[in-house]
């Protein structure tokens, strides 16, 4: 069988570099994406990343633009072959009160967290319904089911993917094409490690498991939603994040 091609967009953040690790020990071709500017760190990483066994190619690539995903996409499928395998999993914060929050942390956030997963999926959603195959996964939030203080703009956008992945669930749901989402709680990446201490210590309190998840926890979501096998599963969200919220 042809091996399949992924795309993991922020794939060398915490969350990113264990999917591509996860995908391509699934037997995935994994093309991973990074912010346009930080050439150099991304190089290091692909360097790190095959000196550990995984031969990751990488792209740069601003999600927030669609000419600039739609462009990315014609280039890796010229090169590498047709995308078979999408998750979007870029996303910023910009966080702030509301009555502080100014309009470009809005814009910022909405952009690159909820217009990104119209720019990567639309351009190669029809031509995974023509093959007859395909799979989708759509990194929500823990706050995007619950909603949290300060973050407006980053709560809105995570929600608005439950809409979004249901919605074209439905359309590529009888053409092979599956779409569902993930929405992790908090997971031990350097981001989170950034956290007060004291501020850490009182999120964990409320996590009944006791514990931070870990990135490979949600990387084993993700090659569970993405398997061959996982024609049957459309529309759904998978939440993991240590019971902090039962939906």
């Amino acid at each position: 069988m042809t091996q399949r091609i992924a795309i993991v967009t922020g794939a060398n953040g915490g969350l990113g570099e264990s999917m591509c690790k996860a995908l391509i020990g699934q037997g995935r071709k994994v093309i991973g994406t990074y912010v346009p500017g930080h050439d150099a760190a991304a190089t290091s990483w692909q360097e790190k990343m095959k000196q550990q066994g995984f031969d990751i190619i990488i792209k740069a690539v601003d999600v927030s633009d669609y000419d600039a995903c739609k462009r990315m996409l014609e280039e890796v499928e010229s090169s590498e072959g047709s995308v078979d395998i999408l998750v979007n999993n870029a996303g910023i914060t910009r966080d702030a009160p509301l009555k502080k929050m100014q309009p470009d942390q809005w814009q910022a956030v909405i952009q690159t967290n909820l217009n990104s997963m119209f720019n990567m999926s639309q351009p190669i959603f029809e031509a995974m319904c023509s093959r007859g195959w395909g799979r989708i996964v759509n990194i929500s939030s823990l706050n995007g089911q619950k909603g949290q203080f300060g973050q407006a703009n980053y709560s809105a956008a995570k929600a608005g993917i439950y809409g979004f992945t249901k919605a074209i669930a439905q359309e590529g749901a009888k053409k092979g094409v599956t779409v569902n989402s993930i929405s992790p709680g908090y997971i031990d990446t350097p981001m989170v490690r950034k956290v007060p201490e004291n501020v850490l210590n009182s999120i964990v309190a409320g996590i009944p498991v006791g514990r931070l998840g870990q990135p490979e926890e949600i990387a084993r979501a993700v090659v569970f939603l993405t398997a061959d096998e996982a024609g049957f599963i459309t529309g759904s969200n998978v939440s993991v994040n240590g019971g902090q919220y039962m939906a």
